[in-house]
């Protein structure tokens, strides 16, 4: 990718894509993922993120029938786009291997290589997630937690790292990505609107302590009978924002770095 003005290396471009999941439709979920990567890499993207299990949606009863592999071929659409754009693409599903069911980022490259990152850290929902007296099934009754941990090229000269929702309650995590040498955080997330405040501000304080741009992918409606809080941002490595979305809706925010500083787009998808 070029940057727009002459003379003048891109050394990062981001975005964060937030999305509508529809319940048990992974091929209309997959036609808007390929909308907005379009969207994101015609502004200059080279990371598009997703929220936690985008293409399936946060829909744990359905998350054993709906598992990917690393070979999937419902993944082929992404390959192409991926490779066509040259533009890195990092979506959320459940990943199955075996008997083994864990939450994953499928990390789609340019080269038509697919790597996984798994959920290291299950999490549960706290009590205000409660809908009609009765609390969201924890993950660990669903899920098994994964190790798999790989490093994303972010531009010239950066890496970046993956989260999935609880791991950013542990700092322990963004730490041991920036000793390996990370100076991008990637988190796919699904934040209802009472933890946005806490969760937002946890990866801000991560941006600041590590000196690292972070970014919070988010669904933009409801997903497994919970509200969504949206705001998919970008914060720069002293934590101030680069750009957010709005709290309701699907699109990109994309952040494009260069010897000139930080600039920002948004493109939100039209609502159907």
């Amino acid at each position: 990718m070029t940057a727009e003005n002459a003379g003048i290396a891109t050394a990062r471009s981001i975005a964060v894509a937030q999305t509508i999941p529809v319940r048990a439709e992974v091929d209309l979920n997959l036609e808007t993922h390929l909308r907005l990567v379009h969207l994101a890499a015609d502004a200059g993207a080279q990371v598009v993120v997703f929220p936690e299990m985008s293409i399936t949606g946060y829909e744990l009863d359905l998350a054993r029938p709906l598992a990917f592999s690393e070979t999937d071929p419902r993944l082929a659409t992404l390959r192409d786009v991926s490779a066509t754009k040259l533009v890195t693409i990092v979506v959320g599903a459940p990943f199955l291997r075996g008997s083994h069911l864990y939450i994953g980022a499928f990390i789609v490259s340019p080269d038509r290589t697919v790597s996984l990152y798994t959920k290291h850290h299950l999490g549960a929902f706290g009590e205000s997630a409660r809908r009609d007296g009765v609390l969201p099934p924890a993950e660990a009754t669903v899920f098994e937690p994964g190790s798999q941990d790989p490093l994303i090229a972010c531009g010239t000269g950066n890496t970046a790292a993956v989260a999935i929702c609880a791991d950013i309650g542990h700092p322990a995590h963004p730490r041991h990505a920036v000793a390996r040498g990370a100076r991008t955080y990637l988190a796919s997330m699904f934040v209802i609107p009472s933890e946005y405040d806490s969760e937002s501000t946890k990866l801000r304080s991560y941006a600041r302590r590590h000196k690292m741009v972070v970014a919070l992918a988010n669904f933009g409606g409801p997903s497994g009978g919970l509200a969504s809080a949206g705001g998919s941002a970008i914060w720069d490595e002293r934590g101030e924002p680069l750009v957010r979305l709005a709290p309701r809706g699907s699109g990109v925010a994309i952040a494009i770095e260069s010897d000139a500083g930080w600039r920002s787009k948004t493109f939100m998808l039209a609502a159907t």
